[in-house]
């Protein structure tokens, strides 16, 4: 048998990434465990970041909080004689609490997030009779429960998060360095703050500012933790003033502010058309007619019972961030069946499967992030959450890294289902007899690739936030990207146009950064 190997070398060598560079990365990395936050100082803290500009805001001045009490005056002494005397007699579980929430709870609700993805990225099954039945957002306790946090509905809550995130902490930047209000522990010496001293004023309170914004957006995404996430967003207020890090009156504008720029994100998501995105049977076979109309072939689900309809089909068609348009980003044609370079696929195809190694199963299986993980987009979130402790991004900045990062996920997500459903192309299974794959097979077209995708754009951000680790996060995509192949999940012109198409969206999302004052 001829080893089919070549363009997939020449496609990895031309980003300077080997085979055995991705055999390397793959067996190094470890799955991610909880972050370590201990002794967590902030490298800068950005005392401009209230001019930088936000992505839903008209500017940092959208929302407005009352001016604070002035130090002297007696409703914010007797505010720190009431903090004083609270951080003095913490119990076992409250000191727990400060510990959990840290000074960047960005970096924590971030963590949040993943988990409740991980925890509703389960596919809903047939019922006894071979038909299925989808999670109902209108009824989210129904069976199977709302929702089935897959790729598309994990990264456009994880965008929402970021970008509310994001916008609140401007405002709230803004206001703490107009109005200055010092830590209460350099007012008043008796308190005992529990977090390093890193110079922010103290009005309003950023933390609440993020607690407040990510259990609204959380909640709207995931309903049915409703009450877990008003329990964790309680806690982490009432840790500021364990901590010492905030008397009532900055937690209360803080607070406000959350809670303002969640409702303008939330009102964005209620019209950004996702609600459409896992349509009917029959508009579903129509976009399959379409696209046989156009090219001669269609992708089929293969599993038994058959799935009448692929996931999200007018995914597609969900408002883009950045991008003014999806058609400006489809991908070129696919090769037909049949042609040269497509029967160069096979034979690769077949070689990886008469061939499987310990070292390519090794980097399928890393990669594959599938049902009961936080999806690949959650992915890339892990691996900013831990550049950013690497690096001691401050709350805002972290913000400012999720917010891109997911923005840009997101858009490339959009286009990536546009192009599976535009073209429509078969899975490997489909299209060579006696195939089998060494993972399950997505209820979705081939073309392109949706970890390629995700991974090039999230890869492409994290490059520009952290420029001296870019070629680091560029081999993972690749590696991300080749792992679809040998798990014979996707053909190599899905990874390769996949990582293009994801490197070409990202370029919109880096652009709106590079203009929002941050640099």
């Amino acid at each position: 048998m001829i080893i089919m190997k070549n363009k997939l070398n020449t496609f990895l060598l031309a980003t300077g990434l080997s085979l055995c560079a991705l055999l390397f990365h793959a067996c190094e990395k470890d799955l991610p465990t909880m972050a370590d936050y201990s002794g967590y100082t902030f490298s800068q803290i950005d005392e401009a970041g209230g001019n930088w500009k936000p992505v839903l805001l008209s500017g940092p001045d959208q929302i407005s909080v009352p001016v604070p009490d002035e130090v002297s005056s007696a409703t914010y002494q007797s505010e720190l004689t009431d903090l004083s005397a609270l951080t003095s007699n913490l119990n076992s579980e409250q000191i727990q609490a400060v510990d959990y929430w840290t000074n960047n709870p960005t970096l924590r609700w971030n963590e949040i997030a993943l988990e409740l993805i991980a925890k509703y990225n389960l596919i809903p099954g047939p019922n006894a009779d071979g038909t299925y039945t989808l999670p109902n957002p209108a009824d989210p306790g129904a069976t199977p429960p709302f929702p089935f946090a897959h790729p598309p509905y994990a990264v456009r809550a994880l965008a929402y998060l970021g970008v509310a995130q994001f916008d609140g902490l401007t405002t709230a930047w803004h206001n703490k360095f107009m109005y200055n209000r010092p830590a209460p522990s350099a007012v008043n010496n008796s308190i005992a703050a529990a977090y390093p001293d890193n110079g922010l004023p103290s009005y309003p309170a950023g933390g609440a500012v993020v607690a407040a914004a990510s259990r609204d957006i959380l909640t709207a995404m995931f309903p049915l933790e409703k009450e877990y996430l008003a329990e964790k967003a309680e806690e982490h207020m009432a840790s500021l003033q364990w901590a010492g890090a905030n008397v009532e009156s900055d937690i209360v504008a803080g607070a406000t502010i959350g809670e303002e720029v969640a409702k303008i994100a939330l009102a964005r998501a209620a019209g950004d058309g996702m609600k459409y995105a896992q349509c009917p049977k029959p508009v579903s076979d129509s976009i399959k007619a379409a696209a046989f109309a156009r090219f001669g072939w269609q992708w089929d689900n293969v599993e038994v019972p058959v799935r009448p309809v692929g996931l999200t089909p007018l995914f597609g068609k969900v408002k883009m961030w950045c991008v003014p348009t999806v058609e400006e980003v489809r991908p070129p044609v696919p090769p037909a069946p049949g042609t040269p370079e497509y029967e160069e696929n096979v034979r690769e195809l077949v070689h990886y499967a008469d061939n499987m190694t310990e070292e390519w199963r090794a980097i399928a299986n890393f990669w594959q992030d599938g049902l009961g993980t936080y999806t690949p987009p959650g992915h890339w979130n892990r691996i900013a959450l831990e550049h950013a402790i690497k690096y001691r991004l401050n709350p805002l900045r972290s913000a400012r890294m999720f917010a891109y990062l997911n923005m840009a996920m997101m858009d490339a997500g959009i286009s990536c289902w546009d192009a599976k459903y535009y073209y429509h192309y078969p899975r490997p299974i489909n299209l060579i007899p006696g195939y089998k794959t060494i993972a399950g097979t997505p209820n979705f077209p081939s073309y392109t690739s949706g970890h390629s995708v995700f991974s090039a754009a999230g890869a492409e951000v994290l490059s520009y936030l952290f420029p001296q680790e870019g070629a680091k996060f560029r081999d993972w995509a690749l590696e991300a990207a080749v792992s679809r192949v040998y798990g014979g999940i996707h053909w190599r012109f899905d990874a390769e146009m996949g990582t293009a198409q994801g490197i070409n969206v990202a370029g919109y999302t880096l652009n709106v950064a590079k203009a929002d004052g941050a640099e």
